[in-house]
């Protein structure tokens, strides 16, 4: 079994997702208690894909994601750097393709928009990939990111890094076949920066209008951002 560390080699955490990707869907509803479908819904809402549009589901996993934002008639494609997780969503009806995201096999201004679901944190560099994002997207077009995140209100984010993490931590590797996985997990949730602070990784990429919206007392956090217009 294979887990990635805080380094995040890009081959390291595409075997580590390769071994858990049978069950990954699963292992994520459990340890989130149901609330990830609700965040894709709220992503989803904020993303607002128009019929007609392409969409780019970057880190999709297995595509659940996807298949929830095409609802609407956008043509959505599902990229990931897990090939394991590619073929463990082949059975959902969306284009997938395995993709690098610091060198996306896209060509310039290809997109919308583009969405990354709870995948960002796993990139070995955060800058690089947005304005790799952006390249690939047209001049007003929309970034939506769904991410863990710190709850701003102390007593909770108490709460969230003494019991929370533990709690889903231990419940990902009850249901996980590489239980050292979410140890990783944790890990990288626990560095990431809060709100504001990748709000500013994100305009530093070159991307406009940044705002955010807190989910579940901010433990999650939905950013939303523009390309500029020419």
């Amino acid at each position: 079994m294979s887990r990635a560390s805080l380094d995040k080699d890009p081959r390291d955490v595409a075997a580590m997702f390769d071994d858990v990707a049978s069950g990954y869907d699963r292992a994520n509803s459990v340890m989130t208690f149901g609330f990830d479908r609700r965040w894709r819904i709220t992503t989803g809402r904020v993303l607002n894909a128009q019929r007609g549009e392409r969409v780019l589901d970057l880190a999709a996993g297995t595509g659940v994601s996807t298949v929830e934002f095409s609802q609407a008639g956008a043509w959505c494609v599902a990229a990931d750097f897990s090939l394991g997780m590619l073929r463990s969503g082949k059975r959902r009806q969306v284009p997938m393709v395995a993709a690098d995201a610091l060198r996306l096999p896209f060509a310039d201004e290809s997109f919308d928009a583009v969405t990354i679901a709870f995948g960002l944190r796993n990139f070995v560099d955060t800058k690089a990939a947005l304005t790799e994002i952006a390249r690939v997207v047209k001049p007003g077009g929309r970034l939506v990111v769904c991410e863990v995140s710190t709850p701003p209100f102390a007593p909770i984010r108490l709460v969230h890094e003494k019991v929370l993490m533990r709690a889903l931590t231990w419940l990902g590797k009850r249901q996980s076949s590489n239980p050292e996985a979410y140890s990783y997990l944790a890990e990288s949730m626990a560095a990431w920066p809060d709100q504001h602070q990748l709000g500013e990784i994100i305009a530093a990429a070159g991307w406009e209008d940044v705002e955010w919206l807190n989910l579940t007392f901010g433990v999650v956090a939905v950013h939303r951002a523009t390309k500029p217009t020419r």
